[in-house]
């Protein structure tokens, strides 16, 4: 047989071959309920350890005694509460003439952390260079402090002490370098007088976008802390789980996944696992990576990488997400809020509660 003959048979063999493995691998994935994202609600096909707290509202935390959950009512709005027994719901910032806070957070004391601009000037602007530390206290009619601190996002709050991190951009810290952000430390001072911030240290500094620093959560006794490394690529957004030694100063990279987003939210109280804002699922269902089509996974901060398990589904529907979550100190249940898709980070339709077995 002719040598071009030959070759012509031998390619043609080929693309039959990749055609059959395609095919194979869409009956796989079809044979496990993996075809794509499906049409319909994800809160309409809830599993029984999951239950709808509100219909409304954003960014939850769990009361240190895990009786109650505080939460936003959306983004530059009021925060609220709600007793997880009797399912009232009162308001924190009523009595704050066009209250624009974007999360509101537990202290060990009972008193709150909130964090936001004075007013809102417009978006960019007041969730950036404006953005900064309250101190609200948990007696009935207390109106918010300043803490004189500008930050970044949001904040790691101590389960079982004052102490506070948070992070710092150009925008709140003008002496850092464009594109700098550092991590700071700091404990929070109740002794006397008006609450302020005190023994400020910055323990972790990036000299570039290649990872902007986000604090997220203390655990081993507040000797350790996990936060995010956002990493801006040209290709897609990444985003990865970091830890810090805050004793030694060692840092560590426990997902391990660049390319891909993976946002620490919520830590179990043993200090062993992190859930976390993950795309994974996108590998098989398919969509932009990153904030956008994410759901929530646990990963072991055992510095492997490997040890991550899916906890919710919302991502198999079109548009569908769930996020931030956060864990009870008993580790018992976890709060989260249902998003979509194609809304900005940290916007919540509702918050649930996921109830581990």
């Amino acid at each position: 047989m002719p040598r071009q003959n030959v070759n012509h048979t031998m390619r043609s063999v080929s693309s039959g071959i990749k055609i059959v493995l395609a095919i194979l691998a869409l009956f796989v994935m079809m044979a496990e309920g993996q075809p794509g994202r499906k049409p319909g609600n994800p809160l309409d096909h809830l599993p029984r350890n999951i239950e709808v707290l509100t219909h409304f509202g954003e960014r939850a935390d769990i009361s240190p005694d895990n009786q109650r959950v505080a939460f936003m009512t959306k983004s530059f709005g009021d925060a609220m509460l709600i007793d997880l027994k009797t399912r009232v719901i009162t308001c924190l910032t009523c009595n704050v003439p066009a209250a624009a806070f974007l999360r509101v957070m537990h202290l060990v004391t009972g008193d709150y952390i909130l964090i936001g601009p004075d007013h809102l000037e417009d978006i960019h602007t007041s969730r950036t260079r404006d953005n900064e530390l309250w101190f609200l206290s948990k007696e009935r009619g207390a109106k918010p402090i300043k803490l004189g601190q500008k930050m970044s996002e949001g904040a790691a709050i101590s389960k079982k002490s004052l102490k506070i991190a948070f992070s710092q951009l150009r925008e709140q810290a003008p002496d850092l370098a464009p594109g700098a952000s550092r991590l700071m430390v700091a404990d929070l001072d109740l002794s006397g007088g008006a609450p302020q911030l005190i023994n400020k240290k910055t323990v972790y500094e990036s000299k570039d976008r290649g990872c902007v620093l986000e604090a997220q959560d203390f655990y081993d006794d507040d000797r350790k802390m996990v936060f995010t490394c956002y990493e801006e690529q040209a290709a897609a957004e990444g985003a990865s789980v970091m830890g810090i030694d805050l004793q030694t100063g060692e840092v560590t990279n426990f997902s391990k996944a660049p390319g891909t987003y993976n946002e620490p939210e919520g830590i179990f109280p043993d200090g062993r696992y992190t859930t976390v804002e993950a795309d994974r699922q996108c590998e098989w269902l398919g969509g932009n990576r990153g904030h956008g089509n994410i759901d929530i996974w646990k990963l072991k901060l055992d510095g492997t990488g490997k040890d991550f398990t899916r906890l919710t589904h919302f991502n198999d529907y079109d548009g569908g997400k769930a996020s931030n979550p956060v864990i009870s100190t008993d580790g018992r249940f976890m709060a989260f809020q249902a998003a979509k898709a194609d809304d900005p980070a940290g916007v919540g339709y509702g918050i649930l509660i996921y109830r581990f077995k």
